[in-house]
């Protein structure tokens, strides 16, 4: 799993894995989905992620204690 925080953008991406994302869909405003040929959900991007994710998040990010990216393996 990686993480990428754009602090430019206020945006936050979360793939899943490497898999090439064929569609995109946003489920609600600001929160896009990705999938990848077979439909199974691949990515997740939060727009204004600032203003949605909690308080903590960004207080983490402007300490730099939060990556900007980082992998995590997952089964």
């Amino acid at each position: 799993m990686k993480f990428h925080y754009d602090k430019r953008a206020d945006a936050l991406a979360i793939r899943f894995n490497d898999n090439a994302y064929v569609e995109s869909d946003e489920v609600s405003q600001g929160v896009i989905l990705d999938y990848d040929r077979s439909g199974r959900i691949i990515g997740l991007e939060i727009l204004d992620a600032s203003k949605k994710m909690p308080k903590e998040f960004t207080s983490l990010y402007s300490r730099k204690k939060l990556p900007v990216m980082f992998d995590m393996a997952y089964a």
